[in-house]
């Protein structure tokens, strides 16, 4: 057994009220690791926290042995670098960055600044930095001045094959309800650009943001996991996810598990995340970002031809083969954590 291995993470991770890709991901890989795992969850308004989480958090640090690894998740520790500067020589640092700050959709520019500076001086304390995609990676390095950032693809679960109905009318999104996640691009996209045409579109996700205006065949279910989740996959056609940023896209990979394919926006690592098919056709369509005619356009061909849903679902099907397991990610997180990447 190695040593152990301290992770610093928000509080609620398992809170299946408020499901995210990044929650998610630490609970799968902290479970995989092979190591005795300590974890410290600070509840908090991160990553700006109040006095208390600072108090608990700084506490819960103070506590870890002299040279432990410590995993952070950095939602909590890109916020807070003052916590931190005080412990960077006595402890291995390790910030995995599922996010940067300052890419959450609707800063105004002087938050985005102050918290792209507050980051900027986390991972420089850090002795490894971590990012989930090729892209995000170098984001993180072009933004913050940094020489190298570790990758570590999520994974994905096996799961079973959805049926397709012919006309391919049953739209899903998976994601939190917030302006960086797009639901609202989408919503115009359906309402303004194809009420001629036969479809319905059901979001599944928690409201962190304004809900779009009641439209005929949109149905906003709410989170959703565990069995339910699988059933909204099992009941769905096309996968769409309109995203304004995104690091990586985890539910990308859990609709291409299904045989789904994706209709999404071509930012951040949305496009490893969809990949190819081992023939090299693309399991859907990327479209440009923050533009509801591109999705409608893409919505259309979708809904109206018949060859293409047929080449769009071969491809999925196909894609499924080549996606990244869990079991990949925890051999490459141990790697990096073991000081093994270099």
């Amino acid at each position: 057994m190695r040593s152990p291995l301290w992770a610093v993470l928000p509080g609620g991770i398992d809170d299946p009220a408020a499901p995210s890709g990044g929650n998610r991901y630490d609970r799968v890989v902290l479970s995989l690791l092979d190591r005795d795992i300590h974890e410290i969850a600070v509840t908090g308004a991160w990553p700006s926290p109040g006095a208390a989480a600072r108090q608990a958090l700084d506490a819960a640090i103070h506590e870890i042995p002299d040279k432990s690894d410590v995993l952070l998740d950095g939602l909590v520790a890109c916020g807070v670098p003052e916590l931190l500067e005080t412990h960077a020589d006595r402890l291995r640092l390790l910030v995995l960055v599922h996010l940067p700050l300052a890419d959450e959709t609707g800063l105004s520019e002087a938050e985005a600044a102050r918290l792209r500076a507050l980051e900027r001086r986390t991972l420089h304390l850090a002795s490894v930095v971590i990012a989930t995609s090729d892209q995000a990676a170098r984001r993180l390095a072009a933004m913050h001045g940094l020489d190298r950032v570790e990758v570590a693809t999520p994974g994905v679960d096996p799961a079973p094959v959805a049926e397709p109905r012919p006309a391919g009318d049953r739209l899903l999104c998976v994601a939190s309800v917030t302006p960086r996640k797009g639901q609202d691009l989408l919503v115009a996209a359906l309402r303004d650009h194809l009420a001629d045409l036969s479809w319905r579109c059901t979001f599944v996700g928690a409201l962190s943001g304004p809900v779009p205006p009641a439209v005929p065949g949109v149905h906003f279910a709410g989170p959703r996991t565990g069995a339910d989740l699988d059933a909204s996959y099992a009941d769905a056609d096309l996968f769409v996810l309109p995203s304004r940023a995104e690091t990586y896209g985890m539910v990308v990979t859990e609709a291409l598990a299904r045989g789904l394919p994706v209709l999404a926006t071509e930012v951040g690592g949305v496009p490893e995340a969809l990949g190819l098919a081992p023939d090299g056709s693309r399991p859907g369509r990327l479209v440009r970002p923050g533009d509801p005619r591109a999705l409608a356009a893409a919505l259309r061909d979708w809904l109206t031809d018949p060859l293409l849903r047929r080449s769009w679902r071969a491809a999925a099907l196909a894609r499924r083969t080549s996606l990244p397991a869990w079991g990949e990610t925890a051999r490459r997180l141990t790697e990096i954590v073991d000081g093994r990447h270099r």
